[in-house]
């Protein structure tokens, strides 16, 4: 268990190669080359040697920060390297030996792409929402080495009696405070009292809640804590940030004058809702922006094309909704746009996380509605909780109702240019009074 004066573990100077972490298989080590992983991020520095060796970990690292790999590699050496008489008799069912929990189905489908991409011989099979039931229950008949899944349909597939559990090693939680944000809790719960006590366990996260550090408390044996988060727990620090004060009905404009005054050839623009992905997406369309809607409704396929595309380069916008805060990986993705506030500062982190991604230099830009006074101090707390202040900004042609008013010459009567401040006016200038102006 996790003590309660735990301390992270120093986080040790940047190693040779991933050989010197304590990897060892020709095979995998020659396959991680080839995907451009020839020398360890800090999080894999940090955590590797102690997960090689066996030990739990409660691993906590930015997003775009090495996570996946960290624990990929650990996990594909102990397999392979696992003795001959751990394998099944030939036509008997391979007993499951390492389980990964992924809380979207685009991180899991990733996940399992950077593993089949290693290539050792192992059974694989993903388990996912929004894929048929029955395929998934064919392609465990003959069991697997090893499966990525995430908690609802690995639920269901326990339920069918298709997936024993009783002979698993190592499980892996990925993204661990997305899964409990996301409301997993009760499908957590009744997988875990299926799993064998005796197992090695890795919980690899973004943040540290106190949820999280519950789960641990309740999973670990004896970790290794491994913390290379920047300090005030920010994103990554290669990620810089903007806030841009406007009124909410010129957010698409704005938008569209930010992406092409500054030329973004790659944008992720997060908004709250379906219904809001597919405004966003088709006002962007009719500006002559190649653009598209990602969100929890769209059939499996749709998802997977539209994500294809983004990464292809064939869009230059994708509106999401928060489904792709976790698990979008797209090389070279520069520009995250907040047009609606993400709920929480977790979310923040995790949004802003998708752009500067391994090392590389991002911007997230967030949208501060003027004419809701609610959006500047939802703002605040998501500062206060990453630890870090962005100054507010005002584009210039996109200057806020209330604040134009304000500017204005009073006539006599006391109204403005002959116009008396409505009730909506006055509500404007109070949030443009509490937004510090450049």
């Amino acid at each position: 268990m996790l003590p309660a004066d735990s301390t992270p573990v120093a986080t040790p100077a940047s190693a040779a190669t991933l050989a010197s972490l304590g990897l060892f298989a020709p095979g995998l080590l020659r396959a991680a080359a080839t995907l451009g992983w020839a020398r360890p991020t800090p999080v894999q520095a940090a955590a590797m040697p102690a997960m090689v060796q066996g030990a739990d970990m409660l691993a906590t690292a930015p997003t775009g920060s090495g996570k996946t790999a960290a624990f990929v590699l650990p996990l594909l050496q102990k397999l392979v390297g696992m003795p001959s008489d751990h394998q099944p008799a030939p036509q008997r069912r391979l007993p499951l030996r390492a389980l990964v929990l992924c809380p979207t189905r685009e991180l899991a489908l990733q996940t399992a792409a950077v593993l089949r991409a290693l290539g050792p011989p192992l059974t694989t099979v993903v388990a996912v929402g929004g894929g048929s039931v029955n395929t998934q229950l064919l392609a465990l008949r003959g069991g697997a080495d090893l499966v990525v899944a995430t908690p609802g349909r690995l639920l269901d597939l326990v339920r069918h009696n298709a997936l024993p559990l009783g002979s698993l090693q190592l499980l892996v939680l990925d993204e661990a405070d997305r899964l409990l944000d996301l409301g997993f809790a009760d499908e957590l719960g009744a997988l875990l009292a299926r799993l064998p006590a005796q197992r090695q366990t890795w919980m690899f996260s973004a943040t540290l809640p106190d949820e999280v550090q519950a789960l641990a408390n309740q999973l670990l044996r004896n970790p290794q804590r491994v913390d290379v988060r920047p300090a005030g727990d920010a994103a990554a620090v290669s990620v810089a940030q903007r806030a841009i004060v406007v009124d909410s009905s010129r957010r698409n404009v704005l938008l569209r004058h930010l992406i092409e005054r500054h030329g973004w050839a790659r944008v992720l623009v997060f908004v709250a809702t379906q219904h809001a992905s597919e405004q966003v997406a088709a006002k962007l369309q009719r500006a002559g922006l190649r653009a598209a809607a990602l969100h929890g409704q769209l059939s499996a396929g749709r998802r997977h094309q539209v994500l294809a595309e983004f990464g292809h380069g064939t869009l230059a916008v994708l509106v999401a909704t928060d489904l792709a805060a976790r698990g979008i990986d797209v090389a070279g993705l520069g520009v995250v746009v907040n047009h609606d506030l993400p709920r929480s500062a977790v979310d923040h982190t995790h949004r802003v996380g998708r752009s500067g991604r391994a090392g590389l230099a991002g911007l997230a830009v967030s949208f501060i509605l003027a004419d809701a006074p609610g959006s500047e101090a939802h703002f605040r707390l998501i500062e206060k909780r990453q630890g870090q202040r962005v100054p507010r900004e005002i584009e210039a042609g996109f200057e806020p109702v209330a604040l134009v008013l304000a500017e204005l010459p009073a006539d006599p009567t006391g109204g403005v240019k002959g116009r008396r401040p409505s009730k909506k006016d006055k509500l404007r200038a109070a949030a443009a009074a509490a937004a510090p102006r450049r």
